[in-house]
Order: structure tokens, then sequence, then C-alpha cells
């Protein structure tokens, strides 16, 4: 028992490069991105939840690691990268909660930057915060979507994948992720069974003023230390 909490807590410590590579890793496939898997397997060598995905995109097609890309986080409610989504969905609280997420990232020193077309709940973004920026403003904000976040790593643990099989590529990202996190309180617990049986909000109102859901394939591979964006770390 202690045991296990001192390993929990040794991994929260080096949560830095984690969210590093799990920004990246996340991250809509490209070239760039997959000319960057050995910087990015430096960062986390060996690690047991990353490992094989770094595998899976290093040998796979990137015409096909895209389509499947796509098809998880575009097209799949409950494989939502955007952290707002599970707690709002599509209402008119969502748009409060979008611009706190900007507040915390003015607080913690950056400005959003409107022109990648993103959204500031997207989990990558909040992890680059952390990796480069700050990591207690990125941490408040990954705790305080906790519910969301195991929300999204339970859908892709049942992802069925073509060949039959259970469980996205992507699934170890979110796998190394909780292990950065405390474990789930009893409310919050109880707010994962809620989404699970009953979904994200959804009443539709429509977020044209806070950009709409990515193309992400232009999104660029490198970070500027003054802008939140999605890509791979320096």
């Amino acid at each position: 028992m202690i045991t296990r909490r001192r390993s929990r807590a040794r991994r929260a410590g080096d949560a830095r490069p984690v969210w590093a590579a799990c920004a990246a890793l996340l991250d809509y496939p490209t070239a760039d991105l997959v000319a960057s898997l050995d910087r990015i397997e430096a960062l986390v060598p060996d690690h047991e939840h990353l490992a094989p995905l770094v595998d899976h995109l290093r040998r796979g097609d990137l015409r096909r690691l895209q389509e499947d890309y796509v098809a998880t986080f575009d097209h799949t409610r409950k494989c939502a990268l955007h952290l707002t989504y599970f707690a709002y969905g599509d209402t008119r609280r969502r748009g409060t909660a979008l611009l706190a997420f900007k507040e915390a990232y003015r607080a913690a020193g950056v400005e959003w930057d409107e022109e990648t077309g993103e959204l500031p709940d997207h989990l990558c973004a909040v992890l680059q915060l952390g990796a480069t920026v700050d990591a207690d403003c990125a941490r408040r904000l990954l705790e305080d979507h906790r519910a969301g976040i195991e929300m999204l790593r339970l859908a892709l643990s049942g992802w069925r994948n073509d060949d039959g099989s259970t469980g996205s590529p992507w699934l170890g990202a979110l796998l190394a992720l909780r292990d950065t996190l405390r474990p789930l309180r009893g409310e919050e617990a109880d707010a994962v069974r809620r989404l699970v049986e009953q979904g994200p909000p959804a009443e539709e109102v429509g977020l044209d003023g806070y950009g709409a859901d990515p193309a992400l394939s232009g999104a660029p591979p490198l970070i500027a230390p003054a802008t939140i964006p999605v890509g791979a770390p320096r």
C-alpha cells in the first residue's frame, strides 16, 4: 500500500515530460509528428503506456493513422479531446467555461492564439501549458475536468478496432496522464458514472465565437514559448 502511493507520487512528480509527450502523441498525426517521435520517446524512455503508442505511430501508414484519428476523436462524441464538452456539451454554460480556460492561460503569462482555430480547452493545449509554462495552472484545469478525462479514458478503453480487438492505440496516452493525477474522489467517480449513463448535455447553441472543431492537419509541429498551440515538444 505504502509502496504504491510512493510510486504514484513519484510519477506525478515527473509530470512535465509525460504531459509533453502526451500532448504530442494525442495530436493529429502528421509527417512532422512522425519525424519527431525519437525526441518524444527520449522524454519518456521505455514508458509502459506511451512506448506502444510511439511504436504504433512509427510503424503505421500515415494516411491510415490520420483516418483512424479522425474516426476516433472527431467523429465520436465520447472521445472528444475538448475538456469542457464532457461537463457542458454544446450548451450556453460551455461558453463561460471556455472563457475561464483563456483567463487561466492569461494568468499563467500567455495568450491563447486564436489563429489556431482551436478551442482553449483542447487536452493537448492544456498539457502543453503544463509541460512548458505553468504546471500548477495546468494541473488545476486537468483536475477540475477529471471526470471528463476519465470518460475519455473509458471510451478509448472500450474502442473496437477493425481487427476485432478492443482498446484504442491512443489509450496509452490517457493511462499515462491518469498516472500523473490524483485518484478520483467519490463525487468525481459519481460524475463519471453519470457521464457514462447519460452523456454530455445536448442543448445545441453554436460556439462560433470560440472556434469550430479543428481539422488539425495544419497544426504546427513545434510550440513557441509565448503561445499555447498543439503539437510536438521542443
